[in-house]
């Protein structure tokens, strides 16, 4: 039977990952990604495969919230394992940044897949 994750779960994930943001500590990740998840994002062409692919793509992303940063969202759905948010990253130095993320949570609400189209605004 396929897993379906709830609101809190969705809650719990995503503060999840603006705390790791937040630190720009790599092993923050350890608490929301699983070891063999995936990562993209768009327009980047980013792709990390791998817990540790991951978090090294993530060490070269800290300079990006140098100054400060607030981040806001709102869920748009959840379909059984899968949620997706737009989220709305304001940087002091970079802009604003509008985001789509499909996430895809495993049986322990770990991510196994991580989507984003990231769009300055």
């Amino acid at each position: 039977m396929a897993t379906t994750i709830t609101n809190d779960q969705v809650d719990a994930w995503v503060a999840g990952y603006v705390q790791a943001w937040n630190s720009g500590n790599p092993t923050d990740l350890d608490a929301i990604f699983a070891e063999g998840a995936e990562s993209y994002e768009w327009p980047y062409d980013t792709s990390w495969v791998g817990l540790d692919e991951i978090k090294e793509g993530w060490t070269t992303r800290v300079p990006w919230q140098e100054g400060g940063w607030k981040f806001s969202w709102t869920l748009l759905a959840i379909n059984g394992d899968t949620f997706a948010i737009q989220g709305l990253g304001v940087y002091e130095k970079l802009g604003t940044f509008d985001n789509l993320w499909v996430v895809t949570l495993n049986g322990e609400g770990m991510c196994t897949t991580f989507r984003m189209w990231n769009n300055e605004v």
